[in-house]
C-alpha cells in the first residue's frame, strides 16, 4: 500500500478543492480511513460520524462482508448490461424482494437515489397515462430534472426552471390538502415517510394512510421514497412498515449497496409490465459490482437485524437530546437512528464546532436543524459522547 506524507494528504485536499466543480462548501480537512461509526483524518484525528455518508453507512464504514464480496466480484465481473443476464442480478433480485411484501417484486436497479425516482416518475406515468405529481413541501427527492420537479426547496428548483410539470405541492401531514390535490389528471403522489433534507420530519400515520386510500381511490400510484429511511435507519427494515400499508412504487438507494452506489426501484407486477420495452434504461445500473455489494448489504442486515438496534438506540438518544437544558433547542424529533434537532437559530455554528472542539460530524436538515445519521453500529458510549458534545456547543 502506498504511504503518503501529510504533506502528500494536503496537497490532496487543495487538489479537491481547487479542481471541483465547486457546488459543494468543503470542510476543511481531509477523510482517510473508516471504521464502523468512526472515521479518520490525514492528520489522524478520530471522528464520531453521525453524518453517515448523508445515510450511505448504515452497516459501517469498512463492512467486512461488503468488502469481501466486493473484492471477490470485482476479480470476476464488474460490468455487464442488463440486456445479459448474470447471476449476481439475479441474486440481487431474488435476496431483496424476500424481504419486501409480496406485491413489490418487480426491480429496476439504478445507481442513485435521484435516479430510483426519475424511473419510478416516469413507470407513474407509463402506467396510469396521466402527467399530474403531487409531492410535499419540505420534500425533497433529488437534484436531476425530474426528481427536482417533485422537490420543494426553491433554491434548488428557480435556477432551473421551468421543469416537469404538472406538479403541485401540499402540506405534509394535511390529508385534507392530499384530497384536494389528488384528481383524475394525477399519476402519483410521491412521499417520504419521514423527510429528510426538509427537517427530519416524520409521517403522521393518519396521513400516509390516507395517501394510500386516496390514490387507490383515484387510481394514481403511492410512491414512497424511502432512500433515507430504509435498510433499517428508522427502526424497521423500511419506514413504510410503521404505517401498515404497502406503496405502489419504493424507492431505495444510500445504504443499499453497503457503501457501494446501488439504488432501486422496487414495484407492483403490473405497473413494471406498463412500461414499454426501451422506455426506460440505464448503462451502470443493475452491473454486478454494485450487485454483489446490494446482496452482502442485506444479508449483513438481515443476519444483524439492524432495525431492532435503532429501534432500541434511537428513542433513548432522542430522550438524552431532550434532557439537554438549553434554550436554544426548539424540538427534537425523528424515528429511530435519524434523528433532528431544532435550534431556535441557525444550526450552522454548531455543527462546526461539533467537528472541531469536539469531533463529531453531524449535518443540516435546513436552516436550523442538526441532522444526525450515524451508522446503526455505533456504540451507545459514542452516542452518549454525542449528547456530551452537543450539551457543551449549546451552552
Amino acid at each position: 500500500m502506498e504511504t503518503r506524507t501529510l504533506e502528500d494528504w494536503r496537497a490532496l485536499l487543495e487538489a479537491e478543492k481547487t479542481l471541483d466543480s465547486g457546488v459543494y462548501t468543503k470542510h476543511d480537512l481531509l477523510i482517510v480511513r473508516g471504521q464502523g461509526a468512526r472515521v479518520w483524518d490525514a492528520e489522524g484525528n478520530e471522528y464520531i460520524d453521525c453524518v453517515g455518508g448523508y445515510g450511505v453507512a448504515n452497516l459501517g464504514h469498512g463492512n467486512p462482508e461488503v468488502v469481501e464480496a466486493v473484492k471477490r466480484q470485482a476479480e470476476t465481473l464488474m460490468a455487464m448490461p442488463q440486456t445479459l443476464p448474470t447471476p449476481m442480478r439475479g441474486e440481487f433480485y431474488r435476496t431483496l424482494t424476500a424481504i419486501l411484501p409480496p406485491e413489490l417484486n418487480r426491480v429496476f436497479p439504478v445507481n442513485s437515489g435521484t435516479e430510483a425516482n426519475e424511473a419510478a416518475l416516469k413507470f407513474a406515468r407509463a402506467h396510469t397515462g396521466r402527467k399530474k405529481f403531487v409531492a410535499a413541501m419540505r420534500g425533497f427527492s433529488g437534484r436531476t430534472m425530474g426528481s427536482l420537479s417533485v422537490t420543494w426547496e426553491p433554491k434548488y428548483r428557480e435556477p432551473f426552471l421551468p421543469l416537469v410539470e404538472p406538479v403541485e405541492f401540499i402540506p405534509y401531514n394535511d390529508v385534507e390538502a392530499l384530497k384536494r390535490a389528488v384528481d383524475e389528471e394525477t399519476a402519483a403522489v410521491i412521499l417520504e415517510p419521514v423527510q429528510g433534507e426538509g427537517g427530519v420530519r416524520p409521517a403522521t400515520p393518519e396521513f400516509l394512510r390516507a395517501a394510500r386510500e386516496i390514490t387507490q381511490e383515484k387510481g394514481a400510484l403511492l410512491i414512497l421514497d424511502e432512500i433515507q429511511t430504509g435498510m433499517g435507519r428508522t427502526g424497521k427494515r423500511f419506514a413504510f412498515e410503521h404505517f401498515g400499508i404497502v406503496p405502489d412504487i419504493l424507492t431505495l438507494a444510500k445504504a443499499l449497496g453497503g457503501g457501494v452506489p446501488l439504488g432501486a426501484a422496487v414495484m407492483r407486477e403490473e405497473v413494471a409490465r406498463s412500461m414499454p420495452k426501451g422506455g426506460h434504461g440505464t448503462t451502470f445500473g443493475g452491473n454486478p459490482l454494485a450487485m454483489a455489494a446490494g446482496v452482502a448489504a442485506i444479508r449483513y442486515l438481515e443476519r444483524t437485524r439492524l432495525w431492532e438496534r435503532a429501534a432500541e438506540l434511537g428513542p433513548w438518544f432522542m430522550e438524552k437530546l431532550k434532557a439537554i437544558p438549553s434554550p436554544k433547542i426548539r424540538e427534537v424529533r425523528g424515528m429511530g437512528l435519524m434523528v433532528g434537532l431544532e435550534l431556535k437559530e441557525k444550526a450552522a455554528p454548531y455543527i462546526a464546532r461539533l467537528e472541531k472542539e469536539h469531533r463529531v460530524l453531524a449535518l443540516q436538515a435546513g436552516p436550523t436543524v442538526i441532522r444526525f445519521l450515524p451508522p446503526l453500529v455505533i456504540e451507545k458510549e459514542d452516542l452518549e459522547r454525542v449528547v456530551e458534545a452537543v450539551r457543551a456547543v449549546l451552552a
